[in-house]
């Protein structure tokens, strides 16, 4: 089964309602793969060279040398239409999803099953002490 963007690139509407630079974005995560393509982004197209961000200058010399082989890929993806080089550029990294943390709403080693407390992570109990001193002080007020 042939890719959607490979069957939208080779049609001749499809530059008609398409830039060649949308074209060419759109065809990178292809070109590149699954991994590659979260690693890096496409982000414009100057003249004939495609500028890709990525997340270290690591990166950028280790996709250096994988330049002809993308842009072969790139080349079949667009037919003639293919950028003819690739600007790496170190980006601003970007934040990866984080995980939310689960919060219980009972604390589980309370055997009397009552709500979880911050006061409970604070191990001296002098400490623990004032902290719920002054927090029922300015709950009061």
């Amino acid at each position: 089964m042939e890719r959607a963007g490979r069957i939208i690139a080779k049609l001749r509407t499809a530059q008609k309602h398409f830039t060649q630079e949308e074209l060419t974005l759109a065809a990178w995560p292809a070109a590149v793969g699954k991994r590659l393509a979260g690693r890096t982004r496409a982000v414009a197209l100057q003249g004939n060279n495609v500028v890709v961000l990525v997340e270290d200058d690591q990166w950028r010399r280790n996709l250096w040398g994988l330049r002809q082989q993308i842009l072969r890929n790139l080349g079949d993806l667009l037919d003639g239409a293919a950028p003819h080089g690739i600007e790496f550029r170190v980006g601003v990294p970007r934040r990866p999803p984080q995980r939310a943390e689960a919060v219980s709403d009972f604390s589980l080693t309370s055997p009397t099953l009552r709500p979880a407390d911050e006061a409970d992570g604070i191990a001296d109990p002098v400490l623990r002490r004032i902290y719920l001193n002054s927090r029922r002080k300015a709950r009061a007020s």
